[in-house]
């Protein structure tokens, strides 16, 4: 007895995918380009953190915002082009895995582009990931009549702006913020362009799930990065972490439920769509912050950090109030009303306060636990029957 299946094509056209396509989820491919860049995440997080330690703020802040932005910036354009175009055929996935081998690279020049404000190996890392994007483009160009004028912007804008990219390797070291600039306003224009008039086929519940999906990654990121400084801390004798160690977990537990209170999709219609896209940059680097700031209180409990507790505490409550500010623009305002909607920024503000007064981590999480329970309470009354929570 024979057993027919279905086989996987070295190439098929690149036809769109159906906006409304029933049981959209991520792929395996998908689900193992997002792991894979969660090491540059943990690049960025880390060298994040030992700046900050060792006091180079202005410096922590500029190199951070640069590199997460390049991280940020080539996983959601592969996002929102998966969710329009995936063909899963051979040609795609290698494509994919090329995008993934440029993240790696990308990921490989974090640690010198923070010592020695060296982006070479970033950029080239970039443009190997925004090129492969390119030859996507190109393909759903051939194989998307009713999109085609859209893919051939994409596939223009982002060839030029990443000549610009490497043009900038080229200039002198005073140009390079500047530069860096005007570039990474190029490459978010390029989006805006294409996408109007007709905007290219991706699934709103599909792309609300990937950046779910990415928020719990770097969510994990930041779990992973305090646990390893409190381990360090343990294993050197100083064991009076543990308050820290419990503030530290309800932290980013508050920052994991307020994110995912309620089901998250995205906006359907330009250009919202673009705002709510671009703005979780934010959210996915505040809580890379959060997860880069806590070992940076724990270096200062063990008085190797070389900034005051004041400045330690607010590497935590900066990204802290950086994160509740954009949910709350994101998401709460869209999703929800009354007390919740007012509660965020006033929270946000108290946070900012908090490393004004003593145990600011410790209070920074009690803040976060009383805003969850708000959240929770105000939402129960409103349905006026216990929730469903989405898997």
């Amino acid at each position: 007895m024979t057993h027919s299946r279905s086989v996987r094509p070295f190439y098929r056209p690149m036809r769109p995918r159906r906006r409304d396509e029933p049981h959209r989820s991520a792929t395996p491919l998908e689900l193992f380009f997002d792991l894979c860049f969660v090491v540059a995440v943990a690049q960025a997080a880390t060298s994040l953190h030992h700046d900050v330690a060792e006091g180079h703020l202005a410096h922590a802040l500029t190199s951070y915002l640069m590199v997460f932005f390049a991280i940020w910036w080539s996983w959601m354009n592969f996002t929102w082009f998966a969710s329009a175009y995936d063909t899963d055929d051979d040609v795609y996935r290698i494509t994919t895995l090329v995008q993934i081998t440029g993240a790696l690279i990308l990921a490989a020049g974090v640690p010198r582009a923070f010592t020695d404000g060296d982006f070479t190996v970033i950029t080239y890392g970039y443009v190997v990931m925004r090129l492969a994007a390119v030859t996507q483009w190109i393909r759903a160009a051939a194989g998307d009549p009713a999109h085609r004028a859209a893919a051939r912007r994409y596939a223009i804008g982002v060839t030029v702006v990443q000549l610009g990219w490497l043009l900038r390797l080229a200039l002198p070291d005073g140009w390079g913020i500047g530069a860096f600039v005007l570039l990474a306003l190029a490459d978010l224009l390029v989006p805006a362009v294409a996408e109007r008039p007709g905007m290219t086929p991706w699934h709103p519940g599909h792309i609300g799930e990937r950046y779910g999906l990415f928020t719990l990654i770097v969510l994990g990121e930041a779990v992973l990065a305090i646990s390893v400084a409190i381990q360090t801390g343990l294993d050197a004798g100083d064991h009076g972490l543990w308050a820290l160690a419990a503030a530290g977990a309800l932290i980013v537990f508050a920052l994991w439920w307020l994110y995912f209170d309620r089901p998250v999709d995205a906006p359907d219609r330009l250009p919202y769509s673009l705002i709510w896209g671009y703005g979780h940059y934010l959210i996915f680097g505040a809580i890379a912050a959060v997860g880069a700031g806590l070992p940076v209180v724990v270096d200062h409990e063990r008085h190797l950090a070389h900034v005051s507790g004041t400045a330690a505490a607010y590497a935590v409550a900066v990204p802290t109030a950086v994160y509740l500010l954009t949910v709350w623009v994101l998401l709460v305002r869209r999703q929800q009303h009354g007390a919740v909607v007012v509660a965020y920024p006033v929270v946000a503000l108290l946070t900012l306060l908090v490393p004004l007064g003593p145990a600011p981590v410790q209070v920074l999480a009690v803040l976060l636990v009383a805003l969850v329970t708000l959240t929770v309470l105000l939402r129960e009354r409103d349905s006026g029957a216990p929730a469903t929570r989405r898997a």
